[in-house]
């Protein structure tokens, strides 16, 4: 049934013909646990837990920011000596944690009544419990506070960076990254992305991508094949970067970053891994966030007409509806039009259309159409494919 025909007999008739203006809230879509941070703790004392509220809350606007800079602003630097007007809720949790682990011989660790022939050895193991206090912070009430410091929030739906990596040993061996080849780089990064709120994603490696892409070629970055193996994947981004262990402990390498087809090379040096590899997961992140991040306020700064078609029941109307308000820089959205199964939106914005088109397409729930309508700077034509 056409949505037309739905709404006439439902409630949801009003709601549609009259244009009512809704405004619209960022939710985390493919990031999540943006607004919340664990850390922790020595005990509950209320001391602690505002040394927490505030390490948490340094943490939360990194990953909302995307980057750390943002917290020597004097707006900020006050709000995180006061850190808890904007906690909305918070929990402990207990976990026991290895804390020490001594090797002693069998006659160290007791008395010996008979000679032995090999001297045995023990492993002892001490163990703590280490409290952590879990802080969800208010959504509203940090994005309010970035604003009022013309801070950029970077919304929840963020570009992936799709990670091709290959390792050259101090013998000149090539292999690219994977658990077994070396777990610690993988984790040193996954560390990165959790603390940033960046989407990063490792290919499979499986024969498909292996028949595509070899070590020795990521090691050239030869940008073509890099890029036909990554289709497969979809990613927004692709950071492929190549890493040389020296003998005198040296950590030297190479980085290429593709986006939005254009392509940057930067190098890479350093005698310690987690900075090695901070660096360059820094820059491409700062990168992003400059791009997609806005400054979020009250007032649409922009009128932009979309145009949907595929809107075939209340369902996918709903659907829409509730996609177009959490795209982070719809400030309000109001039903325009309805025309059979297209309907247009009229949307009041925090940027400008080009950010509303690259954000879209993200998500690539709505479809860009070319048609007599596309060449109009008007109306922005899509399909939604949900």
């Amino acid at each position: 049934m056409e949505l037309a025909i739905e709404l006439k007999n439902s409630i949801a008739l009003s709601l549609l013909l009259g244009l009512s203006v809704i405004t619209g809230l960022s939710q985390a879509l493919p990031v999540s646990g943006l607004y919340n941070h664990e850390v922790a703790v020595g005990n509950e004392s209320d001391s602690e837990r505002d040394r927490a509220f505030s390490e948490a809350l340094s943490a939360v606007i990194v990953k909302v920011t995307g980057a750390r800079h943002w917290l020597e602003e004097p707006v900020i630097a006050t709000a995180l000596r006061n850190a808890q007007n904007y906690v909305e809720g918070f929990d402990y949790r207990t976990e026991i944690v290895v804390a020490d682990l001594e090797e002693v011989s069998d006659d160290q660790a007791q008395p010996q009544t008979e000679p032995q022939t090999q001297p045995q050895t023990q492993v002892t193991v001490s163990t703590v419990e280490q409290n952590f206090i879990n802080v969800i912070f208010a959504s509203d009430l940090v994005d309010d506070l970035l604003a009022s410091a013309n801070v950029p929030v970077w919304d929840s739906n963020r570009p992936s960076v799709l990670v091709w990596m290959v390792l050259q040993n101090d013998q000149g061996e090539r292999a690219l990254l994977t658990e077994d080849i070396s777990a610690e780089v993988l984790s040193t990064m996954r560390q990165f992305a959790e603390e940033r709120g960046l989407p990063i994603i490792f290919p499979v490696l499986d024969f498909e991508d292996r028949r595509n892409l070899d070590a020795d070629t990521v090691w050239t970055l030869d940008e073509e094949a890099i890029s036909l193996a990554s289709v497969r994947y979809g990613a927004d981004s692709i950071l492929a970067g190549r890493l040389h262990f020296t003998t005198s402990g040296e950590l030297v390498g190479l980085w290429q970053f593709i986006f939005q087809d254009e392509v940057e090379i930067f190098d890479g040096l350093d005698t310690e891994l987690t900075s090695y590899l901070f660096q360059p997961l820094d820059r491409i992140t700062s990168q992003l966030a400059n791009h997609f991040a806005i400054v979020r306020t009250d007032i649409g700064t922009q009128r932009v007409r979309v145009r949907v078609e595929g809107i075939k029941n209340l369902t996918a109307y709903t659907a829409l509806l509730s996609y177009v308000q959490n795209l982070g820089l719809v400030v309000r959205v109001s039903t325009a039009l309805l025309d059979g199964e297209s309907l247009e939106l009229e949307l009041s914005l925090s940027g400008d259309s080009e950010q509303l088109n690259e954000l879209i397409a993200l998500d690539r729930d709505l479809l860009p159409l070319s048609s007599s309508l596309a060449a109009s700077q008007s109306v922005l034509h899509y399909r939604w494919t949900r």
